[in-house]
């Protein structure tokens, strides 16, 4: 699956205290995103309605796992109609495909505070190869003494020379444009540790 290059994973500073399974907050987390119509600018706006699960290993970050679900219907733009093109069957077509979703599929570079994961977007019944870059950004416990992780990231298209084309280039994304000339996905999510026992 990887791209020769890519393959070493530099381990950073061991952050044991971070393992353990944590379960995405959607209230203090936002998945946004930037989406590019013909010959306009890019519409802006965010999904109101996600869940996911993050597998963290401090000692061994290539370990690490994460999954996203997004519903695409759940778009919020600022503008009803806006709204509608979005999710409307030129764009993402929620109506028949009303779920996005990120699973990854191994680290490839994480350094300090840092992890980057390999893995697959799900989109309109399509799955591409991407990136997900993550970054620490807060770690404590919230009033309910849960130990809490924030982190910010953005998803790429992986480069060219990393297939699955026959020629090199990233895979097609909606509309047969590449995903970073086509959506672009941001989060930053705060996450919250299961204790032992609890559902995972």
């Amino acid at each position: 699956m990887f791209h020769p290059e890519e393959a070493t994973v530099h381990r950073p500073t061991p952050h044991e205290e971070l393992t353990g399974v944590y379960l995405v907050d959607p209230v203090r987390s936002a998945i946004g995103f930037s989406a590019r119509r013909a010959l306009c600018t890019d519409v802006r706006g965010n999904f109101t309605e996600f869940e996911g699960l993050l597998k963290l290993d401090g000692g061994s970050p290539a370990r690490s796992e994460a999954y996203l679900s997004v519903q695409t219907g759940s778009v919020n733009t600022g503008s009803p109609e806006r709204d509608a093109h979005v999710t409307g069957p030129e764009f993402l077509d929620s109506a028949t495909f009303p779920l996005m979703s990120f699973r990854s599929a191994g680290v490839l570079d994480a350094g300090a505070d840092r992890l980057r994961l390999a893995g697959y977007l799900r989109i309109k019944g399509v799955e591409l190869p991407v990136h997900l870059d993550l970054a620490f950004r807060a770690r404590g416990r919230d009033a309910c003494g849960r130990d809490l992780v924030g982190l910010e990231g953005t998803f790429g298209p992986r480069r060219p020379g990393a297939g699955p084309g026959p020629d090199g280039t990233p895979a097609p994304g909606p509309g047969g444009l590449p995903l970073s000339e086509r959506l672009k996905l941001t989060d930053a999510i705060s996450a919250v540790r299961t204790r032992p026992g609890q559902p995972r």
